[in-house]
């Protein structure tokens, strides 16, 4: 282990064409190496411990770690292949287990808890205070401060709820893969898009098998039931995927839910709390269950009889167009289908030409420029992980070096779905320097062929703002410490800078910037840009019920003792009473597939999903009542919230930028539930 590994060299941007995949793990492990030592040293230190040599010093521990580790996994899911993701896993427990050695560290903690217990005294900046709150809390959430025989139960919870949620999710993913529709006769695809049926047809190919083959991954099911005119197999499919995991045999995960359900109970008493969402919620905005309670409460009193409206209003369409009495779950999003396209005439197909994809990235970066003086330049001296990434120097209006940013927009073997904003380095100030963060975005749109340019659908431009929100708040952080920079923040907070900015798509003035027909030049028409903007709101009163339903099922399962609770569906049909629309189907259950709370990071915490909606609206009424493009109202935006991260609490820092907290009445309004 020579220098001869460029990982564990200094380096400003990341060197990718020189890292070889065999680097990554000696450099790993080297650089957990040199984090141990980091820690050793607070320990031996002979001072008293202080905020700068305890807490800061912390702070800057692992950095070589923090870097590499930050590649490696950006890396994994952007450009990943069989070695890579043997890596992955061979280091994985390595990591974790240095991160349990720290926390459990009796010397570090009494370090860290003798100058919490002096904090009043030590004359901290916010910044500070919330440095010191987070890393004191890092320990004593995780069980520190318990007694000996405690710390063991707390660490059995713990190991046996990490198996649980595994076996939640494969148990899941076993069912989704197992589960195929195979169709043989093509008169019963009536609906579905030729492209989509290619597909399909290409399914049953690849595994020797007659006809057509779809699935319950969202990308087979969701476009079957939302254009299959067959009934009967809309209904089959339905029932599947409303089953999975819920069928008594070895891949039931009723028993588990219970049991994670109950652990996270008892893991909560054991450090203090009432319940698990008081415990979670205690580091999220909205603080404790009852606030987001009743947060839900009020919304659905407003969205109720909206969403009802609407149903009888589909059940109406239904029967008019095909003689349907009841309206049952597998008709939700065929007939919501066949109703927009009656009101609005709007499709992808019509929407795409006027969204090249160099005109939106065009039309974002000029939308920053006017919001916040920000300039892209392009440039090819900087390395990349592959020829398709795009490397921008981000700079102010002084010309000052604002952030590194790199974009990555389509798909290929190696990366996974979806989209993400992420992080390469940190923004953070050390010996007076204020370091600038290097930022990333990634998503899977449509390549360019030999015919024609990238163009995207009206959802994926939505998604490119979105992601460049996220990057927004990584660019423009500037802050003290690392681990309070740019999007680490609250969970119910980090979405704000993401969906704000999704709504200036929606706005004429902004859409002219960049939405133009991509052989003619022609502005986007005004019909268009009226249809978009209506169209927005279909059927929201139902969307918006839904949403809570799952918040709701989420709290039902979090904020109580579920030591008495023994039947899953008895307990869920409870839950959903409120939120009920459609005729409950016997043989489905929602929680044995919920991933999100049960495998993913959102137990008690999917009400974030509204409650980010509602910050996002109400601040963009602010800029509405200004001007979308108001210097006053971004300058507030960027220095209260974007380059604020985490240093304060987040309902302070919107405070600030607002003036009141924020009411869900904007949100409303924008979703026409309330008159404007």
């Amino acid at each position: 282990m020579g220098p001869q590994n460029i990982l564990l060299t200094d380096f400003e941007y990341t060197p990718f064409s020189r890292i070889n995949t065999e680097d990554y793990k000696p450099a790993i492990l080297k650089a957990v190496e040199l984090a141990r030592e980091d820690i050793n040293d607070i320990i031996k230190s002979e001072e008293a411990p202080s905020f700068e040599n305890t807490i800061e010093a912390l702070e800057f521990s692992g950095q070589k770690l923090d870097r590499v580790t930050s590649i490696f996994f950006n890396i994994n899911s952007a450009e990943t292949n069989e070695q890579i993701q043997k890596i992955a896993q061979e280091v994985s427990p390595v990591l974790s287990e240095f991160k349990n050695d720290i926390i459990l560290n009796k010397q570090l903690f009494e370090k860290i808890k003798a100058v919490y217990a002096t904090k009043d005294s030590l004359d901290l900046t916010k910044e500070q205070i919330m440095l010191l709150d987070k890393k004191y809390k890092a320990f004593t959430r995780n069980g520190a401060n318990l007694p000996d025989e405690k710390q063991a139960e707390h660490r059995e919870i713990d190991k046996e709820l990490s198996k649980l949620k595994l076996q939640f999710g494969e148990n899941v993913l076993a069912e989704t893969n197992k589960y195929e529709l195979q169709v043989t006769d093509e008169s019963r695809l009536d609906g579905l898009p030729e492209s989509f049926k290619d597909e399909a047809r290409s399914v049953a190919n690849s595994k020797d098998k007659d006809g057509w083959i779809f699935s319950l991954e969202y990308p087979s099911y969701i476009p079957f039931m939302k254009y299959a005119k067959d009934r009967e197999l809309r209904k089959e499919l339905s029932l599947a995927f409303g089953s999975r995991a819920f069928h008594n045999d070895e891949l039931d995960n009723r028993e588990n839910v219970l049991k994670i359900a109950k652990l996270r109970y008892q893991r909560a008493k054991l450090l203090g709390f009432n319940s698990h969402a008081h415990f979670i919620l205690e580091e999220r905005m909205a603080e404790t269950p009852e606030k987001v309670n009743s947060f839900l409460d009020d919304m659905l009193e407003k969205a109720k009889p909206a969403a009802e409206k609407e149903f009888k209003e589909l059940e109406n369409f239904a029967k008019d167009l095909d003689g349907i009495d009841q309206l049952q779950k597998w008709d939700a999003a065929y007939y919501g289908e066949k109703l927009k396209q009656k009101l609005f005439d709007l499709d992808d197909e019509k929407l795409k030409p006027y969204f090249k994809l160099e005109n939106v990235i065009e039309g974002v970066f000029t939308i920053a420029q006017k919001l916040y003086g920000l300039n892209f330049k392009e440039v090819h001296h900087i390395d990349k992980y592959h020829q398709d990434v795009k490397t921008f120097e981000v700079t102010n209006e002084l010309g000052e070096e604002i952030a590194l940013f790199y974009a990555d927009f389509h798909p290929r073997p190696g990366k996974r779905d979806g989209a993400w904003m992420t992080i390469y380095k940190d923004q953070y100030v050390q010996n007076n320097k204020n370091e600038r963060p290097h930022i990333s975005i990634v998503c899977n749109f449509t390549k360019p062929t030999e015919k024609e340019p990238s163009l995207l659908t009206f959802n994926e431009v939505t998604t490119l703002f979105h992601e460049f929100g996220h990057a927004l708040h990584g660019m423009l952080a500037n802050t003290t410490y690392p681990s309070l920079s740019g999007p680490n923040v609250y969970w119910d907070f980090v979405e704000l800078p993401s969906q704000v900015l999704e709504n200036w798509c929606y706005e004429k003035e902004a859409l002219q910037l960049f939405a133009k027909h991509y052989k003619t030049g022609e502005a986007i028409p005004q019909q268009y840009i009226d249809k978009i903007k209506e169209s927005a709101n279909f059927l929201e009163g139902m969307a918006t019920l839904r949403q809570l339903s799952f918040g709701m099922l989420d709290l039902s399962w979090h904020a109580i003792d579920p030591t008495n609770v023994n039947d899953v569906k008895e307990h869920e049909l409870e839950a959903f009473e409120a939120t009920k629309l459609y005729p409950d189907v016997p043989s489905n259950c929602m929680s044995t597939a919920f991933s999100h709370i049960f495998q993913g990071g959102y137990s008690a915490g999917y009400y974030s999903y509204k409650w980010a909606e509602v910050l996002d609206a109400d601040t963009f009424e602010y800029f509405t009542e200004n001007g979308i493009f108001s210097k006053d109202i971004a300058d507030k935006f960027r220095e209260n919230i974007l380059s604020k991260g985490g240093t304060e609490h987040p309902m302070e820092l919107y405070k600030r930028f607002r003036g009141k907290e924020p009411k869900p009445d904007a949100l409303l309004r924008r979703a026409g539930l309330i008159s404007k």
